[in-house]
């Protein structure tokens, strides 16, 4: 049975060799009428197509070449773009920085120039509250003065009226105190 099995393989792989033979078969016909194809379409591209599709590319090699060229313009004139606003900036920070500066010493002046007349006007005050205290002393002063002398002229009205004995001059003094006192 095994020996049957190997036969019946034997005789199959034979006949597949044969085929495979047949499919590996060189006819030189073939390759002569192949190669004749190819140089025909060959000639034909280079006579009729070869000159039209190089055109074609250098027509894109062209384009290509002048988009590049256009990006790189592009991107020089944005960076130089870029520069100036960069600078622009700068400047502006510098002006804002020298403003913010002058605005500062200017506060400070005008802080110097109000202090100064607040001083002064203080000054002027303390000076016409001095005056007026002076004022006031001398007037209270005058008027004590003025007191006094009316006192002293009521007082020679009075003893000069009547001779004063002790018990008088007693009452008298109390009835001038008693009278001040009311005033």
């Amino acid at each position: 049975m095994w020996i049957e099995l190997l036969a019946e393989n034997a005789e199959v792989a034979a006949e597949a060799g044969d085929n495979m033979l047949q499919l590996v078969n060189i006819n030189f016909d073939t390759i002569i009428f192949t190669l004749i194809n190819t140089l025909i379409i060959f000639l034909l591209y280079k006579f009729l197509l070869h000159n039209k599709v190089m055109a074609i590319l250098d027509q894109r090699k062209e384009k290509v070449a002048a988009e590049i060229k256009a990006a790189e313009e592009a991107q020089a004139e944005a960076e130089a773009v870029r520069k100036e606003y960069s600078d622009r900036i700068e400047k502006a920070k510098e002006e804002a920085a020298a403003i913010v500066s002058a605005a500062v010493k200017r506060a400070g002046e005008r802080e110097a120039e109000i202090i100064a007349q607040a001083n002064q006007e203080a000054a002027a005050i303390k000076v016409k509250a001095d005056e007026s205290i002076e004022l006031e002393k001398k007037k209270a002063i005058n008027e004590i003065k003025d007191q006094i002398a009316d006192i002293v002229i009521m007082a020679s009205e009075k003893v000069c009226e009547k001779e004063i004995s002790a018990k008088d001059n007693e009452a008298l003094i109390n009835k001038f105190i008693a009278e001040v006192g009311n005033e």
